[in-house]
């Protein structure tokens, strides 16, 4: 008798798969019934060649079918590529290469990356201003306003940022504004002496860090689908906690060893860097469907720059009015400015507060401030885990955020709460309850964070453009005004901690009651 011959190592996986594509009952070129004939060997030689034939003239087919309705499903979810369903859970080092890493993880992991050198910029200031007040002879008030020029910039672009990520993609804007900030941090030595060149610059750098979180937004709700959300959201903005790191680790040792001056220059050159090397990584395309969002809106790829001018006038018709009659988006607003009240000026108080109120000299001072930022980075993988468990487990999104959120508040508050109070402590364990409560603080990642994309993934860019404008306003007022307190009421508890304690409580009040993930539509008004 005659043996069965397997076709399976004689016909490719891809005409395979194409094949039972288009033919239901293929199987019966790999499996034969028992009443099929049996084969001699050369009509099966025979049925191989025209087998090979049919599907190599079926995939080239199925090659122009898909390139004729690839952007006709942009807004469905298709996984076609097996990497493509890795999550951010399998993502790991061992045995993984970089080709073999689905587009949207570049990008999201060069974007945390250039998070993480945002803030490298943005504290190397704090710790370079003592001796360049040392050097140029400059008052507290003088020092005041050099830190605080860098908000002035950070304010005035939020808005911008947000409109040109929605025309432009968030991509390009980023791109632009680490290339811009760098440029400036670079410039900070040379233009030192000249206090309205130093403060222009500092502008300039606030400016640059300014767009791009709703530039980052917008690269997010494009690419990156609900039930990844949350961890791409606290692995990109997380990197800001690991930039406050790096930056109070770094910068001491390299302005005692080369100067304050080498401060700015290296950091600078970090952005210039990651600015080259994003270009390799932006060059390829992503796949449209391989992020998908679960809404008819989805655009993930990049537009050209005339397209983007052509949409321009059109894009200049954003729906103000509808945004401003959104409860939700009114959480947000107050939500943020709450939030950031309590994270700027702890940012910049807490060391003082941890030298003169708790005693410790200035070196035990600078490591202590590292600790809540070190905090953060643990706090903020496990608030990403727990958030995008929740929603995958058909937790209501809402709710999540809620949840998240909540945390992110009371946390802070409960322990700022018995730091104010005398209750005997040692300068250590308050430390340890400060750090705590600051670390949980990183929730807000996994809630606030995630809900511009929300309710739209449209003009996420432009939402958090709206709250991150607000929120930049305590970085000037909130830091100013608690030493302006500070002087008069010679309290910590007064000046640093109550005024926060309220904003936490009175924002998880609104949160709870107004908050919504539920997506919205919102109209333009001509």
């Amino acid at each position: 008798m005659a043996k069965l011959v397997t076709f399976t190592t004689d016909t490719s996986p891809s005409c395979l798969t194409h094949h039972k594509l288009t033919h239901p009952f293929n199987n019966r070129f790999l499996k034969p019934t028992s009443s099929s004939p049996i084969l001699p060997n050369s009509a099966v030689n025979s049925a191989i060649k025209r087998s090979k034939i049919h599907c190599s003239i079926k995939e080239k087919e199925n090659v122009a079918e898909s390139k004729r309705i690839g952007p006709i499903v942009s807004g469905l979810r298709v996984d076609d590529d097996d990497d493509e369903k890795l999550g951010f859970e399998k993502l790991g080092f061992g045995g993984l290469n970089w080709k073999s890493v689905p587009q949207r993880y570049k990008l999201i992991g060069t974007t945390s990356l250039a998070f993480v050198i945002c803030n490298m910029d943005k504290v190397n200031l704090s710790i370079a201003i003592i001796p360049m007040s040392h050097q140029f002879g400059w008052s507290s008030s003088v020092a005041g306003l050099v830190q605080s020029s860098f908000f002035w910039g950070y304010a005035l672009s939020q808005l911008p940022g947000g409109w040109l990520s929605k025309i432009f993609g968030g991509r390009e804007i980023l791109q632009f504004g680490v290339l811009a900030w760098s440029l400036a941090t670079a410039l900070v030595p040379l233009v030192a002496g000249f206090m309205p060149g130093l403060v222009f610059s500092r502008v300039l750098v606030g400016i640059g860090e300014g767009v791009s979180p709703s530039a980052a937004t917008d690269l997010i709700a494009r690419l990156i689908p609900f039930e990844e959300r949350s961890r791409a959201v606290s692995f990109v903005f997380g990197g800001l906690s690991v930039g406050s790191v790096l930056g109070l680790l770094l910068a001491p040792p390299l302005i005692e060893s080369f100067g304050w001056e080498s401060v700015f220059y290296m950091f600078g050159m970090f952005g210039i860097v990651w600015f080259l090397g994003f270009q390799f990584v932006s060059k390829d395309q992503p796949l449209t469907n391989s992020a998908s969002l679960s809404r008819s809106w989805s655009n993930a790829e990049p537009k050209s720059w005339e397209t983007s001018m052509e949409e321009l006038g059109g894009s200049l018709n954003v729906p103000w009015k509808s945004f401003f009659q959104s409860k939700a988006v009114w959480a947000m607003i107050y939500a943020h400015f709450c939030g950031s009240w309590g994270h700027y000026c702890c940012l910049s108080w807490l060391p003082t507060y941890f030298s003169e109120e708790l005693n410790l000299n200035l070196t035990e001072a600078a490591w202590v401030s590292v600790l809540p930022p070190l905090g953060s980075v643990v706090v903020t993988s496990f608030a990403s885990q727990f958030a995008d468990n929740l929603i995958s487990n058909g937790v209501e999104t809402t709710v999540v955020r809620k949840i998240c959120q909540t945390i992110a508040f009371l946390s802070p508050a409960t322990c700022m709460i018995l730091s104010s109070v005398d209750l005997g402590l040692p300068p250590w364990e308050v430390v340890t309850i400060l750090t705590g409560g600051i670390a949980l603080s990183s929730f807000a990642l996994s809630g606030l964070y995630c809900t511009h994309q929300d309710i739209s993934p449209e003009y996420a860019s432009i939402l958090l453009g709206i709250t991150n404008t607000v929120g930049a306003v305590p970085g000037i007022v909130g830091v100013a005004l608690t030493g302006y307190l500070l002087d008069s009421t010679h309290s910590w508890s007064m000046s640093l901690f109550a005024p926060s304690i309220f904003f936490y409580l009175t924002g998880t009040i609104v949160w709870l009651a107004f908050a919504s993930s539920k997506p919205q539509s919102f109209k333009k008004v001509d």
